[in-house]
């Protein structure tokens, strides 16, 4: 089969310039892409690159999915639904984790920047083969910025870079993957690429957004068992009419997926 036209399929559904990484799982699989390689700011698609770092500090000993953190005030911003982060409240590495990645919680994401330490975290993911990942500043829910006197930029972590990290946590190749695919296989936001699928799929993900972007992406088991990776970044705002574009491009796409 002729690889699909992803730039066609995303103009049909009004992803005009958006950024598409598409790999089949299985051995010698398709990989297509649609990606000019401009740089998109990932919003809270840098919560699962944090997550895997949670993971390999884990690993290394550094920390326990049982060990206690406190939420302190200064990590305090506006979350889509609420947070149970709330100051003085003792969460596990594993239930701030389980925030970050299922609520896209942005105060159990501070909280993890801190323990973890933001430049132990983006080398331990450059160690893992993800050099184009950085995190560098707190995120904030909100127009107004949290205060982050150690922020030293924008946080990086690009579509590309998203797909091979997806494909990577597929097969079991960063540290404790299959505990994170479980949690990201239970989002309180199936509101894009998720719009496409039909009764059977399964979408381990992870969405972005802001005023300004929005994203969807992660590893698809289509009802037949075939495995996907599917990763789509936008420069669209974040509302209704948007993400009915991507449960249209993802409508297009699944056949094509299905019959290849």
């Amino acid at each position: 089969m002729s690889p699909p036209d992803l730039a066609a399929l995303a103009a049909a559904a009004g992803l005009d310039a958006a950024a598409i990484h598409v790999r089949g799982l299985a051995p010698g699989g398709p990989a297509w892409s649609r990606d000019d390689g401009r740089w998109i700011y990932p919003a809270s698609m840098i919560k699962v690159p944090l997550a895997v770092a949670a993971a390999a500090a884990v690993a290394a000993g550094r920390l326990a999915w049982t060990t206690p953190v406190a939420v302190e005030r200064s990590n305090q911003t506006a979350n889509d639904a609420p947070s149970p982060a709330v100051p003085g409240a003792v969460l596990t590495v594993e239930e701030l984790v389980t925030l970050m990645l299922q609520r896209s919680d942005n105060v159990a994401t501070n909280v993890l920047i801190d323990r973890l330490d933001r430049e132990w975290a983006t080398q331990a993911l450059h160690e893992l083969g993800f050099p184009r990942v950085a995190v560098r500043r707190k995120l904030s829910g909100g127009p107004t910025l949290l205060t982050d006197r150690a922020a030293t930029g924008r946080n990086s972590f690009p579509a590309a870079e998203a797909a091979a990290l997806f494909a990577a946590l597929a097969a079991d190749r960063v540290p404790e993957a299959s505990r994170l695919r479980a949690i990201l296989a239970h989002s309180w936001w199936d509101v894009r690429l998720s719009r496409g699928l039909e009764t059977g799929d399964a979408f381990a993900h992870k969405t972005g957004d802001t005023s300004a972007v929005a994203h969807d992406g992660g590893i698809l088991t289509l009802r037949t068992g075939a495995r996907w990776v599917v990763v789509v970044y936008t420069e669209l705002a974040s509302e209704e009419e948007n993400d009915q574009r991507f449960g249209a491009f993802m409508r297009t796409l699944r056949p094509l997926l299905l019959s290849s």
